[in-house]
Protein backbone atom coordinates (compact mmCIF):
# COMPACT_ATOMS: atom_id res chain seq x y z
CA UNK A 1 0.00 0.00 0.00
CA UNK A 2 1.41 3.38 -1.00
CA UNK A 3 1.88 6.35 1.31
CA UNK A 4 -0.74 8.28 -0.65
CA UNK A 5 -3.35 5.54 -0.23
CA UNK A 6 -2.59 5.31 3.49
CA UNK A 7 -3.02 9.07 3.80
CA UNK A 8 -6.37 8.93 1.99
CA UNK A 9 -7.53 6.07 4.18
CA UNK A 10 -6.50 7.97 7.34
CA UNK A 11 -8.30 11.09 6.09
CA UNK A 12 -11.45 9.08 5.43
CA UNK A 13 -11.32 7.57 8.92
CA UNK A 14 -10.85 11.01 10.45
CA UNK A 15 -13.82 12.42 8.51
CA UNK A 16 -15.97 9.51 9.66
CA UNK A 17 -14.91 10.10 13.27
CA UNK A 18 -15.65 13.83 12.96
CA UNK A 19 -19.11 13.08 11.56
CA UNK A 20 -19.78 10.55 14.30
CA UNK A 21 -18.75 13.03 17.00
CA UNK A 22 -20.94 15.71 15.40
CA UNK A 23 -23.89 13.31 15.29
CA UNK A 24 -23.38 12.33 18.93
CA UNK A 25 -23.09 15.98 19.95
CA UNK A 26 -26.30 16.83 18.12
CA UNK A 27 -28.02 13.88 19.76
CA UNK A 28 -26.95 15.02 23.22
CA UNK A 29 -28.30 18.50 22.54
CA UNK A 30 -31.56 17.45 20.91
CA UNK A 31 -32.46 14.28 22.78
CA UNK A 32 -33.31 14.01 26.50
CA UNK A 33 -30.03 12.19 27.16
CA UNK A 34 -29.92 13.10 30.85
CA UNK A 35 -33.41 11.67 31.32
CA UNK A 36 -32.28 8.45 29.62
CA UNK A 37 -29.37 8.30 32.05
CA UNK A 38 -31.69 8.85 35.00
CA UNK A 39 -33.92 6.03 33.74
CA UNK A 40 -30.87 3.78 33.50
CA UNK A 41 -29.81 4.70 37.04
CA UNK A 42 -33.28 3.93 38.31
CA UNK A 43 -33.07 0.53 36.62
CA UNK A 44 -29.60 -0.08 38.08
CA UNK A 45 -30.94 0.76 41.54
CA UNK A 46 -33.50 -2.01 41.19
CA UNK A 47 -30.78 -4.60 40.53
CA UNK A 48 -29.54 -4.66 44.09
CA UNK A 49 -25.94 -5.82 44.47
CA UNK A 50 -25.53 -6.04 40.68
CA UNK A 51 -26.32 -2.34 40.25
CA UNK A 52 -22.79 -0.97 40.79
CA UNK A 53 -21.38 -3.45 38.26
CA UNK A 54 -23.78 -2.35 35.52
CA UNK A 55 -23.20 1.33 36.26
CA UNK A 56 -19.44 0.79 35.89
CA UNK A 57 -20.04 -1.14 32.67
CA UNK A 58 -22.31 1.52 31.22
CA UNK A 59 -19.80 4.22 32.17
CA UNK A 60 -17.46 2.75 29.53
CA UNK A 61 -20.14 3.18 26.87
CA UNK A 62 -20.80 6.72 28.08
CA UNK A 63 -17.13 7.69 27.71
CA UNK A 64 -16.89 6.28 24.19
CA UNK A 65 -20.07 8.04 23.05
CA UNK A 66 -19.33 11.32 24.87
CA UNK A 67 -22.32 11.08 27.22
CA UNK A 68 -22.26 13.27 30.36
CA UNK A 69 -20.42 11.18 32.93
CA UNK A 70 -21.13 13.64 35.73
CA UNK A 71 -24.75 12.43 35.84
CA UNK A 72 -23.59 8.84 36.26
CA UNK A 73 -21.13 9.77 39.01
CA UNK A 74 -23.66 11.86 40.91
CA UNK A 75 -26.26 9.14 40.40
CA UNK A 76 -23.91 6.44 41.67
CA UNK A 77 -23.48 8.44 44.86
CA UNK A 78 -27.23 8.89 45.23
CA UNK A 79 -28.27 5.26 44.78
CA UNK A 80 -25.26 3.41 46.25
CA UNK A 81 -23.79 5.84 48.79
CA UNK A 82 -20.22 7.14 48.88
CA UNK A 83 -18.02 4.00 49.23
CA UNK A 84 -19.78 1.74 46.72
CA UNK A 85 -20.75 4.60 44.42
CA UNK A 86 -17.16 5.84 44.30
CA UNK A 87 -15.74 2.44 43.38
CA UNK A 88 -18.40 1.90 40.70
CA UNK A 89 -17.98 5.32 39.06
CA UNK A 90 -14.20 5.47 39.50
CA UNK A 91 -13.55 2.07 37.93
CA UNK A 92 -16.06 2.69 35.14
CA UNK A 93 -14.66 6.15 34.35
CA UNK A 94 -11.10 4.81 34.25
CA UNK A 95 -11.99 1.93 31.93
CA UNK A 96 -14.08 4.25 29.76
CA UNK A 97 -11.27 6.80 29.55
CA UNK A 98 -8.87 4.05 28.50
CA UNK A 99 -11.30 2.79 25.84
CA UNK A 100 -11.73 6.28 24.34
CA UNK A 101 -7.96 6.84 24.47
CA UNK A 102 -7.28 3.64 22.53
CA UNK A 103 -9.95 4.50 19.96
CA UNK A 104 -8.44 7.95 19.45
CA UNK A 105 -4.96 6.49 19.10
CA UNK A 106 -5.78 3.64 16.75
CA UNK A 107 -8.19 5.50 14.49
CA UNK A 108 -6.81 9.01 14.27
CA UNK A 109 -3.23 9.22 15.59
CA UNK A 110 -1.60 8.54 12.20
CA UNK A 111 -3.79 11.10 10.48
CA UNK A 112 -2.99 13.80 13.01
CA UNK A 113 0.73 12.99 12.93
CA UNK A 114 0.82 13.29 9.14
CA UNK A 115 -0.92 16.67 9.24
CA UNK A 116 1.22 18.28 11.94
CA UNK A 117 4.60 16.73 11.18
CA UNK A 118 5.78 20.06 9.76
CA UNK A 119 4.40 22.12 12.63
CA UNK A 120 7.30 22.60 15.08
CA UNK A 121 5.11 23.99 17.87
CA UNK A 122 2.71 21.06 17.90
CA UNK A 123 5.61 18.63 17.55
CA UNK A 124 7.29 20.25 20.55
CA UNK A 125 4.12 19.99 22.67
CA UNK A 126 3.61 16.40 21.54
CA UNK A 127 7.19 15.55 22.49
CA UNK A 128 6.76 17.26 25.85
CA UNK A 129 3.62 15.25 26.60
CA UNK A 130 5.41 12.06 25.60
CA UNK A 131 8.35 12.90 27.85
CA UNK A 132 6.39 13.90 30.96
CA UNK A 133 3.12 12.17 30.17
CA UNK A 134 2.29 10.94 33.67
CA UNK A 135 2.64 14.37 35.31
CA UNK A 136 0.72 16.16 32.56
CA UNK A 137 -2.17 13.69 32.46
CA UNK A 138 -2.38 13.73 36.27
CA UNK A 139 -2.60 17.53 36.35
CA UNK A 140 -5.14 17.57 33.53
CA UNK A 141 -7.34 15.11 35.41
CA UNK A 142 -7.23 17.33 38.50
CA UNK A 143 -8.33 20.36 36.49
CA UNK A 144 -12.09 20.84 35.92
CA UNK A 145 -11.39 23.21 33.03
CA UNK A 146 -10.61 20.48 30.50
CA UNK A 147 -13.70 18.47 29.39
CA UNK A 148 -13.38 14.86 30.52
CA UNK A 149 -14.75 13.13 27.43
CA UNK A 150 -12.87 15.31 24.95
CA UNK A 151 -9.63 14.88 26.91
CA UNK A 152 -9.84 11.09 26.63
CA UNK A 153 -9.73 11.22 22.84
CA UNK A 154 -7.36 14.20 22.62
CA UNK A 155 -4.69 12.52 24.74
CA UNK A 156 -4.89 9.50 22.46
CA UNK A 157 -3.50 11.74 19.72
CA UNK A 158 -0.36 12.51 21.74
CA UNK A 159 2.75 10.41 22.40
CA UNK A 160 1.96 9.66 26.04
CA UNK A 161 2.22 5.92 26.70
CA UNK A 162 -0.95 4.01 27.49
CA UNK A 163 0.42 2.80 30.82
CA UNK A 164 1.24 6.30 32.07
CA UNK A 165 -2.10 7.60 30.79
CA UNK A 166 -4.10 4.86 32.52
CA UNK A 167 -2.29 5.16 35.86
CA UNK A 168 -2.36 8.98 35.91
CA UNK A 169 -6.06 8.97 34.98
CA UNK A 170 -6.85 6.40 37.67
CA UNK A 171 -5.16 8.52 40.36
CA UNK A 172 -6.11 11.95 39.02
CA UNK A 173 -9.81 11.22 38.74
CA UNK A 174 -10.15 10.16 42.38
CA UNK A 175 -10.58 13.64 43.97
CA UNK A 176 -13.20 14.79 41.45
CA UNK A 177 -14.97 11.44 41.54
CA UNK A 178 -15.11 11.53 45.32
CA UNK A 179 -16.57 15.02 45.30
CA UNK A 180 -19.27 14.19 42.73
CA UNK A 181 -20.22 10.97 44.49
CA UNK A 182 -20.47 12.83 47.79
CA UNK A 183 -22.65 15.53 46.20
CA UNK A 184 -24.87 12.85 44.71
CA UNK A 185 -25.22 11.12 48.06
CA UNK A 186 -26.80 14.23 49.59
CA UNK A 187 -29.07 15.00 46.62
CA UNK A 188 -32.83 14.81 47.13
CA UNK A 189 -33.67 12.77 44.05
CA UNK A 190 -32.34 11.48 40.73
CA UNK A 191 -34.25 14.30 39.05
CA UNK A 192 -32.15 16.81 41.00
CA UNK A 193 -29.04 14.88 39.98
CA UNK A 194 -29.96 15.20 36.30
CA UNK A 195 -30.76 18.87 36.67
CA UNK A 196 -27.50 19.55 38.50
CA UNK A 197 -29.35 20.77 41.60
CA UNK A 198 -26.67 19.73 44.04
CA UNK A 199 -24.90 21.95 46.51
CA UNK A 200 -21.14 21.74 46.73
CA UNK A 201 -20.59 23.39 50.09
CA UNK A 202 -17.06 23.19 51.44
CA UNK A 203 -16.26 20.14 49.28
CA UNK A 204 -17.09 22.08 46.13
CA UNK A 205 -14.88 24.98 47.22
CA UNK A 206 -11.95 22.67 47.93
CA UNK A 207 -12.30 20.98 44.55
CA UNK A 208 -12.61 24.34 42.77
CA UNK A 209 -9.38 25.72 44.23
CA UNK A 210 -7.55 22.44 43.73
CA UNK A 211 -8.64 22.41 40.10
CA UNK A 212 -7.66 26.04 39.60
CA UNK A 213 -4.16 25.39 40.93
CA UNK A 214 -3.84 22.28 38.74
CA UNK A 215 -4.93 24.27 35.67
CA UNK A 216 -2.29 26.95 36.26
CA UNK A 217 0.43 24.38 36.96
CA UNK A 218 -0.30 22.23 33.91
CA UNK A 219 -0.38 25.28 31.62
CA UNK A 220 2.99 26.48 32.87
CA UNK A 221 4.46 22.98 32.91
CA UNK A 222 3.50 22.15 29.32
CA UNK A 223 4.64 25.57 28.09
CA UNK A 224 8.05 25.16 29.73
CA UNK A 225 8.51 21.64 28.35
CA UNK A 226 7.40 22.70 24.87
CA UNK A 227 9.88 25.58 24.83
CA UNK A 228 12.64 23.19 25.89
CA UNK A 229 11.70 20.77 23.09
CA UNK A 230 11.70 23.64 20.58
CA UNK A 231 15.17 24.73 21.67
CA UNK A 232 16.45 21.16 21.36
CA UNK A 233 14.93 20.85 17.88
CA UNK A 234 16.54 24.13 16.81
CA UNK A 235 19.94 23.00 18.09
CA UNK A 236 19.64 19.71 16.21
CA UNK A 237 18.69 21.50 13.01
CA UNK A 238 21.38 24.17 13.35
CA UNK A 239 24.49 23.46 11.23
CA UNK A 240 27.66 22.81 13.23
CA UNK A 241 30.85 24.84 12.94
CA UNK A 242 32.72 24.52 9.67
CA UNK A 243 35.95 22.53 9.72
CA UNK A 244 37.35 24.31 6.70
CA UNK A 245 40.21 26.76 7.26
Amino acid sequence: MTTNSISKKSSLIFVMIALAVAAIGAGILLLPVKQYLVNFLGWAQSLGSWGPFFVALFYIVACVFLLPGSVLTLGAGFIFGVPVGLVSAWVGATLGACAAFLLGRTLARDWVASRVSNNPKFTAVDKAVGREGFKIVLLLRLSPVFPFNFLNYALGLTKVSFGKYALASFIGMLPGGLMYVYLGSVARSLADVAAGKVHGGWAGQVFFWLGLVATIVVAGFVTRLAKKSLREAEQVGRPGPSLET
